[in-house]
Parts: C-alpha cells; sequence; structure tokens
C-alpha cells in the first residue's frame, strides 16, 4: 500500500515541484517505487522539471476522462529508475465527480508504488483542497524569507483543517553562508516558529537550479540533501543536512565575506 503524500507550499516560487521530482528520484535510487502526479493546476511543469515533455502522449486528464489507462499516461523519469511521473500538460477542470474519479485513480495506483506524491498547486484554493483530497499526508516546502513563512503558516492551517496528520516541513533555497552570519533564520528556527516537525533541508545551489531534477551532479550539496530527505521518509527519521558546513569558525567567515563580495 502506498503512502500517499501531497507536496505542497503557501508561496509560489519556492521550488515544490523541483522537491516532489527530486526526492521522487531519490526514493527510486533506494529501491522504492514513487510516482509523481501532476495536479498543478495552470502551471503544469512536472513534465518539464523531470525531462519528460517530449514523452508524453496521455496526461492526467486523459485518465480521469477514460481515454487512457493510468499506465499509458505515466512514464519512467530517465534519470532515474523507479521513479515515475503522471503529467498533466493541460489546466485540471475540477468538475463535477472530478474529484471522485481522481480518488479512484488513487486507489488503482495503490498497490502498485510505495510512494504517491502529488504535486499540488501554490496557496490553498479549489486547486490545492482537490490535490489534498486523496493523499495522506503533507510535506509542506517553504524557504526562509518572510513572505513564504506567512503563507506556509496559512497552508499548514489548512492542511490540519482537512485532517491530515502527518504534515512534514521541508525548508528550501537555504543560504548557509546568511544563517551562519546571522541575517537569515535558521531552519531549526523556521520549525519552531511553524510548529512543524523538519523532514529536511536543501540548500541554495546554482546546480540544482540549472538542471532537470535527476540530472544534479553527485557531488553537489543539493544532491546530498535529496538524499538525507529521501532516507529520512523512508526510515522515518530526522538527520538534518548542515548548510552551514564551511562557513562556521574564521575560515566561514572569510568565506561568507567573499560569497558576498565584502
Amino acid at each position: 500500500m502506498a503512502r500517499k503524500i501531497v507536496v505542497t507550499s503557501g508561496k509560489g516560487g519556492v521550488g515544490k515541484t523541483t522537491v516532489a521530482a527530486n526526492l521522487a528520484i531519490r526514493l527510486g535510487a533506494l529501491g522504492k517505487r514513487a510516482l509523481v502526479i501532476d495536479l498543478d493546476t495552470g502551471l503544469n511543469d512536472l513534465d518539464v522539471d523531470t525531462g519528460v515533455e517530449n514523452l508524453v502522449v496521455y496526461d492526467l486528464i486523459d485518465c480521469i476522462e477514460g481515454r487512457c489507462r493510468a499506465k499509458q499516461a505515466i512514464i519512467e523519469c530517465p534519470q532515474g529508475k523507479n521513479a515515475f511521473v503522471l503529467p498533466c500538460v493541460r489546466n485540471v477542470r475540477a468538475e463535477s465527480g472530478f474529484e471522485d474519479k481522481l480518488k479512484e485513480l488513487y486507489v488503482g495506483l495503490d498497490s502498485s508504488f510505495d510512494f504517491i506524491f502529488t504535486d499540488s498547486p501554490a496557496g490553498i484554493g479549489d486547486g490545492f483542497r482537490l490535490a489534498i483530497s486523496s493523499s495522506d499526508e503533507a510535506i509542506l516546502v517553504t524557504t526562509p524569507h518572510l513572505a513564504s513563512l506567512r503563507d506556509a503558516d496559512k497552508t499548514a492551517a489548512m492542511l490540519r483543517g482537512a485532517g491530515l496528520k502527518r504534515i512534514k516541513l521541508g525548508v528550501n533555497k537555504v543560504r548557509g553562508d546568511l544563517v551562519a552570519g546571522g541575517l537569515s533564520l535558521s531552519p531549526e528556527a523556521i520549525e519552531s516558529a511553524l510548529k512543524i516537525p523538519l523532514l529536511g533541508v536543501i540548500p541554495s545551489d546554482d546546480e540544482a537550479f540549472l538542471r532537470d531534477a535527476g540530472q544534479i551532479p553527485p557531488d553537489s550539496r543539493s544532491f546530498k540533501a535529496f538524499k538525507v530527505l529521501a532516507a529520512n521518509l523512508v526510515n522515518d527519521k530526522r538527520k538534518i543536512y548542515d548548510c552551514l558546513s564551511g562557513y562556521r569558525g574564521f575560515a566561514g567567515y572569510i568565506r561568507r565575506r567573499l560569497k558576498n563580495g565584502l
């Protein structure tokens, strides 16, 4: 039976889709079958983020409207074994009966995967409510920026109100130099403020920004952080990637000054 997890955020642009895609690929590397379903209505970028945009024949809407079976629309990520995508290249029209058909789709996929992630739209609108309707758990993605944190707090309240019992926090785009210099909140401070258990931390990393999911170099900071994140999810542990590594002490102080051009 699959764990059904919605990956959501209060604010757009925090890297929610990137987190969902890379997490599925890293879980695949651990031998877990992971599927990401694109319900990010209006944007629908999951196929691009995973590099399968030229492989799409059918999508989620085709499954819901009966034009194909789910296995005909699901695409295995070319960058990683056991990681799959169910893309949606058109806007989702939440018409009468859509939610029930969506739930039936999830039930039909339940025995084929260990993890089913739903890439939710940012915010707390109708698309968000549709995305959480078939999930039992949530990963709330935020960044250390104030606007993102405020919106994450509102989203967390909606998730709790919907009855999701297991809500974990993923803090993305963390700059260790700013945290070490006291110029940005630490992930632990964010965890305390939002009162949500921390699942993992992903550092700000140009390698992740410039590449598709699964193509991040193994020696990069973000690759290592996603490995830790996936292991935490599988083992239900709390091991947090150290984004401050290299920025502590006198040598770290010099490195911070050089990084910020001071």
